[in-house]
């Protein structure tokens, strides 16, 4: 009886919510993703500065995410099998070494080498973090992972604003100042990193990560939800690609508005899509996550479509509206394809956020040579439609059905 109650009480305690370890992850993740967006909010400097095109733009994204995206499905797998919680801050010293290269880059093949560094750190970043998320969140683990991308969102938030304040005012050389924000990850990962250790694995333990019962699905309903989650990703990447490395060029040239307020612009869309990443997870553990996606992917169309021949007064809540949107769909992709295949939390956090930014830079690499050819306002026409892939989100498998 005592032993029963023993093992009951332990499995209560695992699918009980760490709100404090959740909290510490997602401010992790803000600093890495302010780091991270510090690039692409320098981009008109550096395209003055470097003379560069909006080809090489690209390509410098290209860089940075591929670095990223290929790295982090390996970084997952290696962790499901080998656990390694001092990853997660022994990584920070990547992103810190690629500030301080950026800060001094005044040649291209530099400012490759610094972009890559930034990537190769949130290739250990991410995948590990999500798996931390998913251990302190008990049976709610749409709420942990909005909580855990918020923190990611508010960080690209803060770049573009951080970027105008500061790296605007003072120079390519103040990027260095940020390396800073690296080593205070650096102090609150460690922490966490033991905590993992000496508590988070137990919870991830068959039985305690706040499922009732896990459902092994068919190998063909799994791939065919795979792909299609895999295709709703590149839809929204490819568009999030639009905005975050050209938006500020397409306000420029449309409509003759100064960097700083450009910044501005950016600043609020990615506030937006902070706020609509909060909202997401909620929203999927109440109402079902695959109704949560086929909105969040599927509902901005209309703003798509009107965003390219809206004036500089409505092209603002357009924006804002795509961004809360769209956002809320990550969350929710990312613990669907967590509940198809259950036990690979890192190899599917990998994965997902591996893609996500390599598709994003491949997406703004092509997106910057359709601006080279047509203009800049071409990329927004050809990006309006990507939203109507939501369209494949009702092909998902239901699984509150299938465990019912």
């Amino acid at each position: 009886m005592t032993a029963s109650r023993t093992a009951q009480s332990a499995t209560t305690a695992a699918q009980t919510t760490v709100f404090g370890v959740i909290v510490a992850i997602s401010f992790c993740h803000m600093l890495n993703d302010m780091m991270q967006s510090l690039l692409p909010a320098i981009y008109p400097d550096l395209k003055s500065e470097l003379h560069l095109s909006f080809t090489q733009i690209g390509l410098v994204t290209l860089a940075y995410q591929l670095t990223a995206s290929i790295l982090q499905p390996l970084v997952g797998l290696y962790a499901d099998k080998r656990p390694t919680p001092l990853a997660l801050p022994g990584g920070t010293l990547f992103s810190l070494a690629g500030l301080l290269v950026l800060s001094v880059a005044h040649n291209y093949a530099l400012l490759l080498v610094g972009a890559s560094l930034i990537g190769m750190g949130s290739s250990v970043f991410h995948p590990e973090s999500s798996r931390v998320a998913r251990m302190a969140a008990g049976a709610r683990h749409g709420l942990a992972q909005s909580l855990f991308q918020v923190g990611g969102n508010a960080g690209q938030a803060l770049g573009p604003l951080a970027a105008a304040l500061v790296v605007v005012r003072w120079g390519q050389s103040s990027v260095a100042c940020f390396a800073l924000l690296a080593l205070l990850s650096c102090a609150v990962l460690w922490n966490v990193a033991q905590w993992y250790r000496h508590h988070g694995l137990a919870r991830l333990a068959p039985g305690k990560d706040g499922h009732r019962a896990q459902v092994v699905l068919r190998n063909s309903i799994v791939l065919r939800g795979i792909a299609i989650l895999l295709a709703l990703i590149f839809s929204k990447y490819v568009y999030l690609a639009s905005l975050t490395s050209y938006f500020t060029f397409y306000l420029i040239q449309r409509f003759g508005v100064t960097v700083e307020n450009a910044q501005l612009h950016l600043f609020a869309f990615l506030t937006a899509v902070a706020i609509g990443t909060i909202l997401g997870g909620p929203l999927g553990d109440r109402f079902g996550r695959k109704q949560v996606i086929w909105f969040s992917i599927l509902g901005p169309l209309p703003f798509t479509l009107l965003l390219p021949y809206a004036g500089l007064f409505w092209t603002g809540p357009l924006t804002v509206m795509i961004g809360l949107i769209l956002a809320s769909a990550f969350p929710a992709i990312v613990v669907f394809a967590q509940d198809l295949v259950p036990g690979k939390i890192g190899m599917i956090s990998g994965l997902f956020f591996g893609f996500a930014f390599g598709v994003g830079g491949i997406g703004a690499a092509v997106l910057g040579n359709v601006a080279d050819a047509w203009g800049i306002v071409a990329v927004y026409r050809i990006c309006a439609v990507l939203p109507a892939i939501g369209l494949l989100a009702v092909f998902l498998p239901d699984l509150r059905k299938v465990r019912a």
